[in-house]
Formats: structure tokens, C-alpha cells, sequence
């Protein structure tokens, strides 16, 4: 919201408060003794020559029964849910969960079996890892993790690394992917080394 619209919902305020006093055919006088507000504060508040304060609005809020945004006529939150176009790029699909740009970033994955690991790699930031369905194969510098549905973990993007599937089936997975700094909690067992 902008700092115009801003100054208009403050400065409806007044008019909409005389507005819904007179509706309800209550005085100046009836409402400042069932508020406890002087008649002459009510009348300044009414006319725009008294800032609305949460102090006041609240005992306003509660003699007329409405509710506060009604009051001060708060515009409508947006929508609040994130439709997220996937995005494709080989054996990858990724689901963007966050619409800000910087700061954390959320995705939904699901990785296709793509004939095993790739070349780990290296990057600023921190990452942290739930694996939704499936198992996922984490590798970390020299480690070799296999994460399975209801397991997490996190790492500094810094280190060498690769993740995908764990065998022939596709896993699904949440990634959240920081800047440097940005942690979150870690809950991995380390694969096994004989069986490999």
C-alpha cells in the first residue's frame, strides 16, 4: 500500500465515523458515555481535526459492534496464495513457493532418476532440505547421505555438492535456499559405505 492510500484511509476515517453514528441515530452526547470519549474529541475526530488513535477506535469499535477495519475502512488483504508456474528443465521440476526475489527462497522439487550423480557443485548460500516422498541421495563434500520421507537436512552451499534420486523412482522434496547465515534444523542418517 502506498503512502497516498495510506493518508486516504486515514483521512475517511472522520466522515465514516459521523457516517455510521448518524445511521444508528446515536448523539454525539450517547456516545461519548457509552465510549467514555469527550463529546468534544468525538466531534474532532468526527470533522478530521483528531488523528484516529487505536485508543479511540477501539471503544468505537465496540459501541457501534462492528468490527475495527470496518471503522477505518482497511482495505481488503490480496490473495494470499501463491500460484506458482513449475518450471521444467530436464529430469527437474521445480514449483516456486515464494514470490519475493532475495532473501529466502522456497521450492517444491521432484527429480526424475536421471542415471546417477553429476559433478557436485558450489555456490554461495545455505541450504536446507525435507524430502517429501521417495529417497534422496545427498552428496556433501565427501559424504554420502540417503534421506528418506520425513527427513531433512541442511548444508552450506559452499561445500561440493549434488542431490537427487536415490535409485529408479522419482523423489519429492521442499528446498528452502538462503544467503549465507540462513539455518534452519538438520535430521539425516549417513548411508551406509559397504553396501554401495
Amino acid at each position: 500500500m502506498t503512502d497516498h492510500a495510506y493518508a486516504k484511509v486515514l483521512a475517511d476515517v472522520g466522515p465514516r465515523l459521523r457516517r455510521l453514528r448518524q445511521e444508528r441515530g446515536v448523539t454525539l452526547t450517547a456516545l461519548s458515555a457509552a465510549t467514555g470519549i469527550s463529546v468534544s474529541t468525538l466531534s474532532r475526530l468526527e470533522s478530521g481535526g483528531r488523528k484516529a488513535t487505536l485508543e479511540l477506535l477501539l471503544p468505537l469499535a465496540q459501541a457501534h459492534q462492528v468490527p475495527l477495519d470496518e471503522l477505518v475502512g482497511a482495505p481488503e488483504v490480496g490473495d494470499p496464495r501463491v500460484r506458482a508456474t513449475p518450471l521444467r528443465r530436464a529430469h527437474l521440476t521445480a514449483v516456486p513457493l515464494t514470490r519475493q526475489p532475495g532473501g529466502l527462497q522456497a521450492f517444491k522439487l521432484v527429480m526424475d532418476p536421471a542415471g546417477g550423480p553429476r559433478e557436485q557443485r558450489t555456490h554461495e548460500g545455505y541450504e536446507w532440505l525435507y524430502v517429501l516422498s521417495g529417497r534422496l541421495r545427498l552428496l556433501l563434500a565427501d559424504r554420502d547421505v540417503e534421506l528418506r520421507a520425513g527427513e531433512a537436512a541442511e548444508f552450506d552451499t559452499r561445500l561440493p555438492h549434488w542431490f537427487g534420486p536415490a535409485g529408479d523412482a522419482p523423489v519429492e522434496l521442499l528446498s528452502l535456499f538462503g544467503s549465507q547465515g540462513e539455518r534452519m534444523h538438520v535430521r539425516a542418517r549417513p548411508r551406509a559405505r559397504g553396501g554401495d
